[in-house]
């Protein structure tokens, strides 16, 4: 700060004369000592941290990495995943130096509104939030959003083991159908994935959404205990809470706000595929939820499972990034050939095909495919669906409700006719 002091005035008052008043009012410097700093070479640990920052910042704003929401922990983390060696207290330093830092969770605002006039059922879980295997412990709760058009209202669904969101659900109205969505979107997730939910604790706060006739009687026809907690004890439900405390801070107050409902629909969409893929947690030592999944049927199941990274679509063995890209372009070009008002564009291979301004993450398609199967409940403008491996599997002037699945070839010809 003292060079710089000089540095500025220099010019017109000399190196001198400012370092003779600087030390008769106590900041004591000599002009040899200004020149010294001047000609001294840079350390070897400035040209570290100069490289650090520029590493630091890339993954701090990456959309898919630190998504500008990551503290100085998941920084260090991510960065060793990076094969970046460096001490987290050299990463906590530099975050401070540059200004960055982690989003913090707020005062939340209680939802629930209890229903006196029904029996609620105990409370299994008492405040033990732990699982041993996936579909063990679901968590769930809901929270709303401001938007320029009204109230939104999220409903997420959280399988403790793995802190995987199962299912989720926005809508600009809150009746026991939300929840209710969120629900059959997990269970349908496990029914994809050939997952049981049998003997499955559902573990939710005391809102009259939860204890809702419909809403038990489905938890009873899968087979699943219903656990509630205490009403206006936010500990009780605390694993749900962090879920909307984090949805809160790492995707509304990041991307808000939105105009309508739909609008944060699809940036909960974006938000929720980063959680389970990207998302590093640390009560599961720093992996993601896909990764924890996988890494526990590895070790429990001889069932082939993909590696962490590895895509989970039906890309034939020894396929490559490129050669799977190929069959989308060549899936998505046949598709416009057959709607010449499409308008198609592709992006960097394995992240987005964007159909007529609607971005459908290709490796998301089982998510993806469960709105295009419900489109009459969601609304959701999809245009078509089109995975890694070239098929298409949902377009809107189909057979409406149901999920198509229709080799390129197979829609080359329909094209002909």
């Amino acid at each position: 700060m003292v060079v710089q002091f000089i540095d500025d005035h220099k010019d017109r008052f000399g190196v001198e004369p400012i370092c003779t008043v600087l030390t008769e009012h106590g900041c004591k410097i000599a002009p040899l000592t200004y020149y010294a700093f001047r000609t001294r070479p840079v350390s070897a640990r400035a040209l570290r941290d100069a490289e650090l920052i520029e590493d630091i910042e890339r993954v701090f704003w990456h959309r898919d990495k630190g998504r500008g929401i990551s503290g100085a922990r998941k920084m260090w983390r991510l960065l060793k995943c990076e094969g970046i060696e460096v001490p987290r207290c050299t990463v906590e330093r530099l975050m401070h130096q540059q200004g960055l830092q982690g989003v913090r969770r707020g005062k939340q605002f209680v939802t629930t509104r209890p229903d006196t006039a029904v029996v609620r059922p105990p409370d299994l879980v008492e405040r033990q939030f732990s699982a041993d295997r996936p579909n063990q412990l679901w968590v769930v709760d809901f929270t709303y959003v401001p938007t320029w058009s009204g109230m939104a209202f999220t409903a997420f669904v959280t399988d403790v083991f793995s802190r995987r969101i199962v299912g989720w659900r926005t809508t600009n109205q809150m009746p026991t159908q939300l929840p209710l969505d969120a629900l059959e979107m997990a269970l349908w997730t496990c029914d994809r994935a050939d997952e049981t939910v049998e003997g499955l604790i559902h573990h939710s706060d005391a809102g009259a959404q939860y204890t809702a006739l419909r809403y038990s009687q489905r938890l009873a026809d899968i087979g699943a205990l219903a656990s509630i907690g205490s009403v206006g004890d936010s500990f009780d439900n605390a694993m749900a809470e962090s879920v909307v405390g984090l949805y809160k801070n790492e995707c509304v107050k990041i991307d808000g706000p939105f105009p309508t409902a739909d609008e944060l629909e699809l940036t909960t969409l974006s938000w929720v595929h980063w959680f389970n893929k990207n998302r590093l947690h640390s009560s599961i030592d720093y992996l993601t939820p896909i990764q924890k999944k996988q890494q526990h049927y590895c070790q429990n199941n001889s069932r082939p499972h993909p590696r962490p990274g590895e895509l989970a679509l039906q890309q034939t063995q020894g396929d490559s990034v490129g050669t799977v890209w190929r069959y989308v372009s060549e899936a998505v070009n046949l598709l416009a050939a057959h709607r010449p008002t499409l308008r198609t564009t592709l992006s960097e291979p394995g992240r987005f095909v964007i159909l007529d301004g609607t971005i459908i993450a290709t490796d998301s398609v089982a998510d993806l495919s469960f709105y295009c199967g419900h489109k009459h409940r969601f609304g959701v403008n999809i245009q078509a669906v089109i995975s890694l491996s070239g098929r298409l599997l949902w377009m809107s002037d189909g057979l409406p409700g149901s999920v198509h699945d229709i080799a390129p070839q197979e829609l080359m010809e329909s094209s002909q006719h």
